[in-house]
């Protein structure tokens, strides 16, 4: 199993442990390929009244997705640290009755101020986009805007 494997079926647990209500949902970690995070939930958990994903589904998915990543690159970072969602939006473009995917992306280099800022003062904020959809349309956009205060630096096991 490759170090990503590895980190992605890490995260699946720390969601399932500390946030319960991502395994009712059926949140799973699909990838994870070192800069971006594909998550997935079955409809049938988080369906509503007609038929298709409900919307505090897809917010609810779509704000692991953006924890997820950040938590991850902080793991490849050494680093461990206190993540929470500083504030969301989402926009939902269209209904989904099928398979939820999620996908977010956490670029060092479009980050850098912010992985800057945390070297100096233990904190920053990263802003991510995470679209949720399948196939080659968003259904749902989710912009996050995640703080991320360091607790100490650790070894990756």
């Amino acid at each position: 199993m490759s170090d990503f494997a590895r980190l992605g079926r890490e995260l699946e647990a720390v969601w399932h442990r500390e946030i319960p209500i991502s395994a009712a949902m059926g949140i799973r970690v699909a990838d994870y390929d070192g800069r971006r995070l594909v998550s997935r939930a079955e409809l049938a958990p988080n369906v509503n009244v007609h038929g298709t994903a409900f919307a505090g589904s897809l917010y609810a998915i779509a704000a692991l997705c953006g924890w997820g990543i950040t938590w991850l690159t902080l793991r490849n970072r050494a680093l461990d640290a206190h993540i929470v969602i500083a504030s969301g939006h989402i926009d939902y473009h269209r209904p989904i009755a099928e398979t939820i995917v999620a996908v977010c992306t956490l670029d060092p280099d479009v980050h850098r101020e912010a992985f800057e800022k945390l070297a100096v003062s233990g904190k920053t904020r990263f802003p991510l986009v995470c679209r949720i959809g399948a196939g080659e349309s968003s259904a749902a956009t989710f912009n996050g805007d995640y703080a991320v205060r360091i607790i100490r630096a650790s070894a990756n096991d």
